[in-house]
């Protein structure tokens, strides 16, 4: 027989206390749900509290875009919005919704964007924004998949006769202010030994187009994309050439704010179903073909099986509806940017294809 401890023996009460305190929560530990996604320890949704609840009831989604940058978010004379920033946007009111005119849209300029997300004026920002360590950590910003791999280029007139950085010493070169393309001007120009150039600095896209096409500058720099996109429209664009140069990786991404998982995992796996369905090879033409589809993984993807959608406090078929009326993202870059831009996709492509584009497991 096990010698009897005289502290315990001597406070048999306690014991006692100590057990019944104990087994309540033994109980309930062994019953917790597995589905953790669904609801908190206190039962209620996971997405109470949380933006998606606020949206959903407010029944719009408030998305910040630029709005000046044609392929990418741009407002055409009768007011229609358009470009590969826009249509995620109403991949995302789609996947809410089922309706992807269900967005109010915020034109923010490069020093407003950031402080709109932290002010909760925008309920995303999705708006050709680089991710950077700094905005992602000590800025407040959760950043979403990556939907373009861009780098920053430099546009000169061909009067100017530059082809490199070094032939713009002693030249004004035209910058957007409060965005990563000033410091990454400097860092290049100071690593390549210019340090006689002239910064003309804007603060707002059409100001920078417009005072580069006055001759204000001779050389205008900004994403590689973005002055494609703005030499597209230029009456002149033949007079200017884009310089064989990368002078940075910008990964530019749609942006919630920090300290709201439900809503940032929404956006988060909405981006990528678009990206996954392209992979499946899933498009809005042939989208009802799949819907007696064996494979399990596109089964779970479509919301046919498991409840993955509603785990996330979205409708099961929330791919779909993002399908249905978006389409997938080699849909969206097409109709946005290749067709109309005539810019190959490069580092856009599917990871399957080459490109940096992968979206982890639906399941």
């Amino acid at each position: 027989m096990f010698n009897q401890n005289p502290y315990l023996a001597k406070w048999p009460h306690l014991i006692l206390a100590t057990l019944l305190l104990i087994a309540p929560l033994t109980a309930c530990g062994g019953g917790q749900s597995t589905n953790e996604n669904s609801t908190s320890p206190t039962g209620k949704s996971a997405t109470s509290g949380s933006r998606l609840a606020t949206i959903k009831e407010r029944g719009t989604l408030i998305c910040g875009i630029n709005g000046e940058v044609p392929g990418f978010s741009f407002v055409d004379e009768k007011g229609q919005y358009s470009g590969l920033d826009v249509d995620i946007c109403r991949a995302i009111a789609s996947a809410l919704f089922n309706d992807p005119s269900k967005v109010e849209y915020r034109k923010l300029s490069a020093q407003e964007r950031l402080t709109a997300v932290q002010s909760g004026e925008v309920d995303v920002l999705s708006r050709n924004t680089t991710w950077t360590m700094s905005r992602d950590t000590s800025v407040g910003m959760e950043f979403a998949p990556t939907i373009f791999y861009d780098g920053q280029g430099i546009m000169a007139s061909k009067a100017s006769g530059a082809t490199k950085l070094t032939d713009l010493s002693g030249k004004s070169i035209c910058v957007l202010a409060g965005t990563t393309t000033e410091q990454n001007l400097a860092d290049q120009m100071r690593k390549e030994g210019v340090t006689d150039y002239n910064p003309v600095v804007s603060d707002d896209v059409d100001a920078l187009y417009a005072a580069y096409q006055e001759g204000r500058c001779e050389a205008v720099t900004s994403d590689r994309s973005q002055l494609v996109a703005r030499r597209s429209i230029f009456p002149q664009k033949n007079d200017h050439v884009i310089l064989d140069v990368v002078m940075s990786k910008e990964p530019l991404s749609p942006v919630v704010a920090d300290g709201d998982s439900a809503w940032f995992d929404a956006v988060k796996w909405i981006t990528y179903a678009t990206i996954q369905a392209e992979e499946f090879g899933i498009t809005s033409e042939n989208l009802a073909t799949f819907e007696n589809s064996k494979d399990p993984n596109i089964r779970r993807f479509l919301g046919l099986d498991d409840k993955l959608g509603e785990d996330m406090g979205l409708p099961n078929d929330f791919v779909v509806s993002i399908i249905k009326n978006v389409g997938n993202y080699g849909e969206i870059y097409e109709r946005n940017i290749g067709q109309p831009l005539n810019l190959e996709r490069g580092l856009n492509q599917l990871w399957t294809n080459g490109g940096l584009l992968y979206a982890p497991p639906f399941r």
